[in-house]
This record gives structure tokens, C-alpha cells and sequence, in this order.
């Protein structure tokens, strides 16, 4: 039944973004937030918001990775495109969306990122917030991979001749139905390795409403930094340490820990 809304209700708005984008339409922008927040209430998935986010523009957004599910939760709280992996882009239907929200295509391989710099900060330029995976793939859900640096690259952006905003963003699977979710449950909705994606996909809308945890650090520059790879160090330990306290079930009115010290932070509930 889920699969069945979520095809019926993105089949007529596919047109309507592809005339968006065709013409440069405001629309193209706000269409995808409210698409994603819908998409979030039909396939079960609760996000919980914390942290405030940059009101910066352009700002460039690294997160961890953990499911295809990402995309919906990450895509109903920013209005920005997304940098993904070339292959995706050839994907039916996910490979067609992703255009359509104005997706950066990377070959996310040593050197080959480098040869993708200048499309980033073009968009950048252009005031496009983007989204970067910063693993350079999909993990468990228990923890965070060691993030690429290379996929930095575009983080020395100077828009407007000021310093690229860069915040980190966390992203947790903790609750199936209200009841904290296990390291042998959280599988079932993290898609990596060489799992099979429609078997998962089945799989994972057949269960009940999944709580995904949100939290938006403080934004930084490259300024702040002796080099891209100490900013790439700063965004996963930030990272990292965001989704092991929502993996821990910290209270909801505990700040994030920041360097060692406390971190104001506020929460909200979205998308139901």
C-alpha cells in the first residue's frame, strides 16, 4: 500500500517539476521540500529535527549515510540538490527524480572527485545549497565511516567572495513504533554493501513508523581550518558524535556535545 501512494503521488508531480526546471521557476526550489515532507509521511517515517539550521545561502551540508530513506528525511528539511554518485543518475525513477532536483553526479574516487569541482562550485556560486554523503557511501546505521576529504573539494567555494558556510548534519534510525531500535533491527532500514535494493525496499516499507533523528551542528568555514582534510575531521567527529547520542537515546533537551564542551541546540518535530 505504501509503495502503491508513493508511485501514484509522484507519477502526476514528475511533469510538473520538469516544467519547473525547464523554466527556471521558483517552484523547482520549493516543490521538491513539500514533495519529500509528503513522501516522509507516507512511508512511515518520522523526523525529529534538532539543532538550528543555516540561514546562509549557499551552504553546503555534509552528512553521514546510512539509507536510500536519506534522501526523503534530509530532502524534507532542505531546500537543496543533492551530490550523488554517477551511477544513480541511470537509476529508473530514483535516477529521474534526482535530475529533477538539480542532483550534482560525482564519481566519488580519488582524483576523478577533483575533475567535479568546478560543476559544485558553480552551483555554489549560483547560491544552491547542496548535500553531500560524506562517507562516500552507505553504512549500517550503527556508525560513522571515515569521511573523504577529496569530497571537500568544492568547501574553498567563495561565494560572493565570502566563505562557504560548511555545517555537518547527523542522521540516526532510533525508534520502530516508539520503541528504540537495536543494532540487529536498524539493517533493516540502512541499505549498504551489496544488498539487493527492491528486496530491501519491500522489506523496509512493510514494517511500521520509523523515528529518524536530525541534527544540524553549527556551521563552519574553511577559514576556521589549516586545511581541507582538519575541516573534513571537524564535520565527522561531529558527525559521528551526533549519531551516537541519538543511537544512546540522549534526552531531547540535552545539548549536543561541541569539542568536549555543551553545545545550545534546540529541537522540533516535523513531519508529524
Amino acid at each position: 500500500m505504501r509503495i502503491l501512494l508513493y508511485l501514484g503521488f509522484t507519477a502526476p508531480l514528475l511533469p510538473v517539476q520538469a516544467v519547473a526546471v525547464l523554466f527556471r521557476l521558483p517552484l523547482r526550489k520549493r516543490l521538491p521540500l513539500w514533495y519529500h515532507r509528503c513522501c516522509c509521511r507516507i512511508l512511515g517515517l518520522r523526523v525529529e529535527c534538532r539543532g538550528p539550521q543555516s540561514h546562509r545561502h549557499p551552504t553546503l551540508y555534509v552528512s553521514n549515510h546510512a539509507s536510500y530513506f536519506d534522501i526523503e528525511v534530509l530532502g524534507s528539511l532542505i531546500a537543496g540538490s543533492f551530490v550523488a554518485k554517477q551511477e544513480v543518475a541511470k537509476w529508473p525513477l530514483f535516477g529521474w527524480l534526482a535530475k529533477l532536483q538539480g542532483s550534482v553526479f560525482i564519481e566519488r574516487q580519488g582524483k576523478r572527485v577533483a575533475a567535479h569541482r568546478d560543476e559544485m562550485s558553480t552551483r555554489l556560486e549560483a547560491g544552491d545549497d547542496l548535500i553531500l554523503f560524506a562517507e562516500g557511501t552507505s553504512g549500517d546505521g550503527n556508525r560513522v565511516l571515515p569521511f573523504k576529504s577529496a569530497l571537500f573539494a568544492a568547501a574553498s567555494a567563495r561565494p560572493g567572495g565570502q566563505p562557504l558556510a560548511v555545517q555537518p548534519v547527523s542522521i540516526a534510525y532510533t525508534k520502530l513504533d516508539g520503541v528504540p531500535m537495536g543494532r540487529y533491527l536498524r539493517p533493516f532500514f540502512a541499505w549498504y554493501g551489496d544488498m539487493e535494493l527492491a528486496g530491501h525496499l519491500w522489506q523496509a516499507v512493510g514494517f511500521g513508523r520509523v523515528t529518524v533523528e536530525v541534527e544540524f551542528h553549527p556551521p563552519v568555514t574553511i577559514d576556521e581550518f589549516t586545511s581541507r582534510k582538519a575541516l573534513c575531521e571537524h564535520c565527522q567527529m561531529r558527525v559521528a558524535a551526533g549519531v551516537a547520542a541519538a543511537l544512546a537515546g540522549r534526552p531531547r533537551d540535552q545539548p549536543a556535545p561541541a569539542d568536549g564542551a555543551a553545545a545550545e541546540a534546540h529541537t522540533e518535530t516535523v513531519n508529524g
